[in-house]
């Protein structure tokens, strides 16, 4: 079996010295190390390796996709049977949705292993990430991109690559988006716990579009924007940005009141978006029956709903069509596709 690493930095790719943790070149070979010492079948494996980085992920910009992709196309994916990403957990979420959109139709396991620790911390969850992955491919369960992690005293989760979100606050766990992973790995064995579905380039229907024309151009002008109480639309300059994405409240909402000033209303924000001719989108949101009237309003003023898609998902999709498409259109066309199973429900 044949298997391609990438290896692109990250704590899995870090070591501690000093007490400052930072990327090492040794770190891969750790890895493979521990990996050989605990896995007795290494022997039937082959292994090619890349490097097309070497960064702690928060480091990362919408270009470091391009980077991955581009050594992966070159690497020619079709004579593996499955490919590995190492990288940091700090924007995780967010490559494992650039990888996804891309790498759509590929009829290969992609999966994303990274460690809550360097891997000499023996707290460090690195090494069984990347035996689930192993397994993952020898046993095929499935094609598309997927991110096993295991969090502490938790059976090892397996997530679609487009569901996953960032890491709790002040913890290092993941989960996906309403917390219903892929499926979960125990003892060799995988459980299914939500659908998966396979399918080829053909059966995504992406209207008046060439989805093979998607190149991997990310936009690195796509301003995101956190509601809190407070918020002064006012410290935003629209002159570099070719989008908005509007993060909202778990609700679905975000202030859509003059009562405290116009400053801090996001209907007048979706006013001035307009005036610069400025595309504003909002997520995450489920689309239900009912919904809040302050939401109602925002979507009556001109605010797109990017609906039943996290918001890491929507960011990276909104990079990846502002990147490629300049007709509002055809991005709107390729926004509200399901590409690579990013809608939920």
């Amino acid at each position: 079996m044949k298997i391609l690493l990438v290896f692109t930095g990250g704590t899995i790719g870090s070591t501690v010295s000093e007490g400052t943790i930072d990327t090492s070149g040794n770190a891969p070979f750790k890895l493979l190390h521990l990996f050989e010492q605990h896995y007795p079948e290494h022997q039937q494996l082959h292994f090619d390796t890349l490097q097309p980085l070497q960064i702690l992920s928060e480091n990362l910009a919408p270009t470091a996709w391009t980077t991955i992709i581009k050594a992966i196309e070159k690497a020619d994916p079709s004579q593996y049977d499955g490919i590995i990403i190492t990288h940091g957990t700090d924007t995780l979420a967010y490559s494992a949705a650039a990888v996804s959109f891309y790498f759509y139709a590929l009829k290969l396991p992609i999966l994303l292993v990274s460690s809550n620790y360097p891997l000499d911390d023996e707290r460090a969850n690195g090494l069984e990430n990347f035996i689930c992955a192993i397994e993952f491919i020898r046993q095929q369960i499935a094609t598309g991109v997927y991110v096993p992690y295991r969090n502490p005293q938790q059976a090892m989760q397996v997530h679609k690559g487009t569901r996953l979100t960032c890491s709790l606050q002040l913890s290092g766990d993941f989960y996906s988006v309403q917390g219903n992973s892929a499926m979960q790995f125990e003892q060799g064995t995988f459980e299914k716990i939500t659908s998966i579905r396979l399918r080829s380039r053909q059966a995504v229907n992406l209207t008046g579009l060439n989805p093979a024309a998607v190149k991997p151009n990310f936009s690195d002008q796509i301003l995101m924007i956190k509601p809190y109480p407070g918020l002064d639309y006012r410290h935003f300059n629209l002159s570099q940005t070719d989008a908005v994405l509007h993060d909202l409240y778990h609700s679905g909402t975000a202030c859509a009141s003059l009562q405290w000033g116009e400053q801090h209303s996001l209907l007048e924000f979706i006013k001035r978006c307009k005036a610069e001719n400025v595309a504003i989108y909002l997520a995450p949101a489920i689309h239900s029956p009912d919904a809040y009237q302050s939401t109602l309003t925002l979507l009556e003023h001109g605010a797109q709903m990017l609906w039943n898609m996290s918001i890491e998902a929507a960011y990276v999709k909104l990079a990846l069509a502002y990147g490629n498409f300049t007709d509002q259109q055809q991005i709107l066309a390729f926004m509200e596709n399901d590409i690579a199973d990013e809608h939920i429900g």
